[in-house]
């Protein structure tokens, strides 16, 4: 173990120069984290500066959508100028991923100076479709992060807290993408300054320990309408915010909507709940197609399956809801008491419309485990 002096990091940044290793000396190691994607029911979309958001947001963090990452290092003999990395993605190499990678890693190399001086290898693998609307990059970057911190914890006994760790790990990962910050905490997070929560931060999510018992249970289901890779990336949506001309509009609303799920669920108001669910998913998609140049990434089945859901609801009078992503699979929304008529629906009305029939049975989760 490398030994550092107490450091009080600013907020703004974690950079800490005396993070370094005797890389000639150091022994082969390795860290694994398993960490869920999440659903944001308030939605992030649009963002300023460093991946702050222009907007707060906040999500269920799931169960059963996730992605396992194990980071390798040993030593290595010269060239301490550049990241040495290997990267696997379900055990066989992707170019892209690796860049896309290694160039967030090169971001944070004041942060984390050792990343230079040691060989890397990243194996990593998903539970779900990547690319396809589940928020996959949410799962991949926190994962990392939590990587990157139990490294830093290996090698120099920093991060002695959990609430230290957790939020050293939800910064990282909000620099890789933004909605990754809210994955490292169970339940619900929430992240984004709002007046509703004054403890929330624009630089890193915190747990959202308020909500009433009934949506810790809660269930999402997430119907895989398509497992193609979407044709234009979040990352690319979010940049086509800033000339979207409601996009003010926007950011007024969710700060408005953030006072009032943050009362709906300390109330267990599920009807409540689920209106502003479902308007967050249509509004999101509505600012997709608003955009310059224009988009569309649901599907015709997937209006299909709304249609089927509200119509579930009227009907039958069970508080069955919609959530989407940016992408055309539709997440499923309703509280554990009504599983048994809710699943019987999916499998004998909602599956067909999915890709081979497949959907994920999927939940509020306890958050990232280490591997």
């Amino acid at each position: 173990m490398f030994h550092v002096e107490h450091q009080t990091y600013t907020m703004t940044d974690y950079k800490n120069s005396k993070l370094v290793v005797d890389s000639t000396n150091t022994k082969p190691g390795s860290a694994g984290w398993r960490s869920p994607s999440n659903l944001a029911i308030i939605k992030y979309w649009g963002k300023y500066g460093i991946q702050l958001p222009k907007n707060p947001s906040i999500s269920f963090t799931l169960k059963n959508a996730y992605t396992e990452t194990w980071l390798e290092y040993k030593a290595k003999t010269g060239n301490y100028n550049q990241i040495d990395l290997n990267f696997l993605f379900q055990n066989q190499p992707n170019e892209a991923f690796r860049t896309k990678v290694l160039g967030f890693l090169n971001s944070i190399v004041e942060v984390f100076p050792f990343l230079k001086q040691l060989e890397w290898t990243i194996q990593t693998r998903n539970s779900f479709p990547h690319s396809a609307g589940i928020a996959s990059s949410a799962s991949a970057m926190s994962a990392l992060a939590l990587c990157l911190c139990s490294v830093e914890k290996q090698f120099f006994g920093t991060l002695h807290s959990q609430d230290e760790f957790y939020q050293k790990a939800s910064y990282i990962a909000r620099l890789g993408s933004g909605s990754a910050c809210r994955s490292v905490y169970p339940k619900l997070a929430v992240w984004g300054e709002t007046g509703a929560i004054p403890e929330a931060s624009n630089l890193y999510a915190i747990p959202y320990t308020s909500a009433h018992h009934v949506f810790h249970s809660f269930h999402d289901d997430i119907l895989l309408i398509s497992r193609k890779e979407k044709s234009v990336s979040s990352r690319a949506g979010h940049g086509l915010m800033d000339g979207n001309i409601y996009a003010d509009s926007r950011y007024i609303q969710a700060k408005q909507r953030m006072t009032e799920i943050n009362g709906i669920l300390q109330r267990g108001d599920i009807e409540a709940f689920g209106r502003i669910a479902e308007s967050e998913a249509m509004t999101l998609h509505a600012l997709m197609m608003a955009s310059n140049p224009p988009y569309i990434l649901i599907q015709p089945n997937t209006i299909t399956a709304i249609e089927k859901v509200q119509d579930f609801r009227n009907t039958q009078k069970i508080p069955l809801y919609f959530s989407l992503d940016a992408g055309p699979n539709l997440h499923l929304l309703y509280p554990d008491s009504e599983k048994e008529p809710v699943k019987k629906f999916i499998r004998e009305e909602l599956a067909p419309l999915c890709e081979n029939n497949q959907w994920i049975e999927d939940e509020a989760g306890e958050g990232p485990e280490q591997l």
